[in-house]
């Protein structure tokens, strides 16, 4: 069993989530910091830049390195195609970013950004030229060794922008952290997986690939688009200090994607991947990690919507109170993300790309008119408002729409996600209360972290058969078709 295919995903998602978990909480104590040194104006500062780096890296090596996830057969011939083509069209991406910054800037309502954006996008090279190995790791289940490599660009950079930020460098410390970290990351990365740092060029792969990667490119930009498409609407409404505001809250609200959804989402499309040839059982492990997945996160996700007040005081301290207002909001939009990111996972490995693609499309359609009216209308409470009924009134129902004819139906799906959404109503209501009853911000805060972790596990508990259901799977796909793919032992 310990060799069997969930055997393997299992101590890969151990990893991950261990990696996760570790960064998210040590970036609380980082976060703080740099929050308190820099203040709302030169954070948002930062937040502009940081905007255009997660556009550019949305498709920079053009969706290529996903392959070597989901290639049927060996990865390492299609290797050094990828990492020719990643190199270069990140390179040609870096360079419009290098002439297109001060443009970006000064429509954001931050021309001082420029200088910031052009170090910081530089991360482009970089991020092309290690997609290939940290590819191969994924598909190894090797988060041992991914582990590694996060902890080490986590730690490295943040501590080198705090240290600049003392020195006084303002946003720039914190472009000059990310860079340093990223260096260091690529140099493990190509330590951890040398046989892949090969250039090369096969015109007949390059075709497959491009056919692979440029559809899942399109969608990532819309990915991006959908994602971001708040934070540009917001700092040319609003301006870099509420910007640098509803960062913040964004940042908080993303803790529970980061520390449970990524972790998943780092594993379970290379397990679902050698599930292909077997459709029933691909559908059944989407449900059983639906609802394991939501037994995690919902509680989290509804802690800090919950105690959105007493937490922003308490750690950012009254300078970041109007974050509060629109914490809540994206706490909830959080909630309802996860789960869509587990779909866009499963519809990727099934090779869906149009459905990919036609869900992040009307998700951007319809998102980009309601940030316009919301933020007109409420400021940030609006925007966030805004979000959360796009969520549940467009995307949704397109998601169960095409989840129904895969043959996953929305009764069952919610089946899975029942008792998860109840359990978590509850905890947000007892929350909600106590942090209201409660003058007292950080009593608040510990009586809102002992119900949230009460609560999840009490819905872990109830839904542990889910895991049992996993592990057979794993064991039956095993015993069906052994798989050929070497897994070393994680580091």
């Amino acid at each position: 069993m310990s060799d069997s295919l969930f055997g393997r995903a299992g101590k890969a998602l151990g990893w991950s989530f261990a990696s996760t978990a570790l960064g998210r909480l040590s970036t609380l104590a980082i976060g703080i910091a740099i929050a308190r040194l820099l203040g709302p104006e030169e954070f948002g500062t930062f937040a502009v830049a940081t905007v255009a780096l997660l556009a550019v890296l949305s498709f920079n090596e053009l969706g290529v390195s996903l392959a070597i996830v989901r290639w049927p057969g060996d990865p390492k011939e299609i290797a050094p195609t990828v990492l020719t083509i990643s190199v270069i069209s990140s390179v040609i991406v870096y360079i419009g970013c290098f002439f297109g910054a001060p443009i970006f800037a000064s429509a954001m309502g931050e021309p001082d950004a420029t200088g910031v954006l052009r170090l910081l996008c530089l991360s482009v090279i970089i991020d092309g030229l290690v997609a290939t190995p940290a590819a191969m790791l994924q598909r190894e289940f090797q988060q041992g060794r991914k582990t590694i490599v996060d902890q080490t660009t986590h730690w490295l950079g943040s501590l080198t922008s705090i240290a600049c930020a003392f020195t006084g460098m303002g946003a720039m410390s914190l472009a000059v952290g990310r860079l340093t970290g990223a260096l260091a990351g690529a140099v493990l990365f190509i330590a951890f997986a040398p046989r892949v740092m090969r250039f090369g060029f096969n015109r007949e792969k390059a075709r497959a690939l491009m056919q692979f990667g440029l559809p899942l490119a399109g969608s990532s930009i819309v990915v991006f688009a959908v994602n971001n498409v708040d934070r540009i609407l917001v700092g040319a409404a609003l301006g870099p200090v509420a910007l640098g505001y509803y960062v913040l809250a964004a940042n908080l609200a993303g803790w529970p994607i980061n520390i449970f959804s990524q972790p998943v989402r780092a594993v379970a499309p290379a397990a679902l991947a050698r599930l292909q040839g077997d459709k029933p059982a691909m559908r059944t492990t989407f449900l059983s990690t639906a609802g394991l997945l939501a037994a995690a996160t919902l509680p989290a996700c509804v802690v800090l919507a919950a105690a959105a007040e007493p937490l922003i005081r308490l750690v950012y301290g009254t300078v970041w109170e109007p974050a509060a207002t629109i914490l809540p909001w994206l706490a909830l939009v959080a909630a309802v993300r996860i789960l869509f990111e587990l779909v866009y996972d499963y519809f990727v490995v099934l090779a869906s790309s149009r459905v990919v693609f036609t869900a992040q499309l009307a998700w951007l359609i319809a998102l980009i008119p309601a940030l316009i009216a919301g933020t007109a209308i409420a400021g940030l409470q609006g925007a966030g408002a805004a979000q959360l009924a796009v969520a549940l009134l467009v995307v949704l129902p397109v998601y169960l729409f095409e989840l129904r004819r895969s043959g996953i139906g929305a009764g069952a799906l919610a089946k899975r996600l029942a008792l998860p959404v109840l359990g978590a109503a509850a905890v947000g209501g007892v929350v909600a209360l106590t942090s209201h009853l409660i003058t007292v911000d950080l009593l608040a805060l510990a009586v809102a972290g002992l119900v949230g972790v009460a609560g999840m596990g009490a819905l872990l508990y109830r839904l542990r058969h889910l895991i049992g259901t996993l592990r057979r799977i794993g064991a039956a796909a095993d015993e069906a078709k052994p798989d050929p793919t070497p897994v070393p032992t994680p580091a």
